[in-house]
């Protein structure tokens, strides 16, 4: 469906809804491979925006293309259901999806909903996924990157069992992350470095470890 040209006389067209967007689907957060067990894990993201066509003068063109902002449902919700960001895991022996979770809590807090104590909604947003041996470590990614929708983004750096999806640990950084996280062992000691920053945090590198 290409972008539609915008009407601004009442009652034109303003544009054409595009889902998952340039922002959605799998995007530039890259997946995780482990070679063990032939499965890629992958985070995907459902965002939507309106894309129209103005009047330009770019060579012989009548029309330019203009993204437009993001747009919300009724009540300042997302327009579309859950989850928002999520984390697929594919076996890639069998072509088969072995779980699927939402990443991150989402609009679950929203005071039109909050009442109805949802399970995660999952955040859109440029979460990086890091497989280790024994975990699948995912962030949620700062809301400072690139075309991240709405409310998506967060601080949090999660750890998930890599057969069943389930958080095992978490916690919250004091920025969200700006690119992938990445393992090394140091005097037999193993670290995780995330590389974080926001509109309100300069950019540094977190590592984690075990005491």
């Amino acid at each position: 469906m290409p972008p539609t040209p915008r009407e601004e006389e009442p009652g034109g067209k303003l544009g054409t809804l595009v889902t998952p967007s340039s922002t959605g689907g799998a995007n530039w957060n890259g997946a995780a491979l482990d070679p063990e067990s032939g499965r890629l894990y992958l985070p995907s993201v459902t965002g939507t925006y309106v894309a129209d066509l103005q009047p330009g003068h770019r060579g012989d063109l009548e029309f330019v293309p203009a993204t437009r902002a993001f747009i919300e449902g009724p009540r300042g919700l997302p327009l579309l259901k859950p989850p928002y960001g999520r984390i697929t895991a594919i076996d890639l022996n069998e072509g088969d999806i072995d779980w699927q979770v939402p990443n991150g809590d989402g609009p679950r807090l929203h005071p039109e909903i909050a009442h109805l104590n949802l399970p995660p909604l999952g955040r859109p947003g440029r979460g990086t996924p890091l497989a280790t041996r024994t975990l699948l470590f995912v962030s949620e990614g700062d809301a400072i990157q690139v075309r991240t929708p709405p409310g998506g983004g967060g601080r949090m750096f999660r750890a998930y069992d890599k057969e069943s999806g389930e958080v095992v640990w978490e916690t919250e950084l004091d920025a969200g992350t700006t690119g992938a996280a990445m393992t090394y062992m140091h005097e037999g000691k193993q670290y995780i470095v995330v590389a974080i920053g926001g509109r309100d945090h300069p950019a540094e590198f977190i590592a984690l470890s075990l005491p």
